[in-house]
């Protein structure tokens, strides 16, 4: 399946399992790579958007004849059972995804990818007990988050071997101790976004310089990892 990067490394953070949920499957790629590959026995797609799930309906079609797949239009988890093993969430900002869960269920597995306020997703998912096996931050064309979350006796100990400190929840585990060129990039562009702020302010902003200071300090960090 050649598709974009971004769906290519969505689709490697997931796991088998027995069933599993698409939220938010705009056209069903992920799905697609789930049900082609036998790691689910059945999946649920959804969307909001009836355009968007009618485009995942069509690819999917063979596998929802075959009683494999179910597509549903609705908000979030609303119509997603509540049993589901594997849930996927991408493209969207962190607080909806929170609100998302709240509202629903919590799996024993997520692959989320928020576009925005990362560190509240990964705040939520470490309060309500699980351990963030996968945290790290990917490049095509644009940056993205990934993050997969695993709760249960298995994960319990890796969770607490994980230990989420201030940088952690501010920049992801995996990024700070496994640092890769993408992040690197990312900090980069961060730093020059931050300058730009800071000159436009016309006068001392506090918050901004100390934001300076610990981008500088974490870009610093990464660069002697990667020598």
């Amino acid at each position: 399946m050649r598709r974009a990067k971004r769906i290519r490394t969505l689709c490697g953070e997931l796991l088998p399992c027995d069933r599993f949920a698409d939220v938010g499957c705009d056209h069903g790629y992920c799905t697609q790579y789930m049900l082609e590959r036998g790691l689910c026995r059945q999946a649920v797609f959804s969307d909001i958007s009836a355009a968007s799930l009618a485009k995942a309906e069509k690819l999917l079609a063979a596998y929802v004849a075959e009683g494999r797949a179910r597509g549903v239009c609705c908000a979030g988890l609303a119509a997603v059972p509540a049993d589901t093993e594997e849930v996927l969430i991408a493209g969207m900002g962190g607080d909806e995804i929170v609100e998302i869960l709240r509202q629903g269920f919590l799996p024993p597995v997520l692959v989320l990818q928020p576009m925005r306020n990362t560190r509240r997703v990964r705040e939520y998912l470490l309060a309500e007990g699980y351990a963030l096996t996968r945290d790290r931050t990917f490049r095509d064309g644009k940056f993205y988050d990934v993050l997969r979350a695993e709760r249960g006796t298995a994960t319990e100990r890796q969770g607490r071997e994980r230990a989420y400190g201030e940088k952690e929840l501010a920049f992801g585990y995996g990024n700070l101790h496994a640092p890769s060129a993408d992040f690197a990039a990312w900090l980069a562009e961060e730093l020059q976004k931050c300058g730009r702020r800071i000159g436009a302010a016309g006068k001392e902003v506090p918050a901004l310089r100390e934001r300076m200071r610990l981008l500088n300090e974490v870009y610093d960090e990464v660069v002697r990892a990667l020598r």
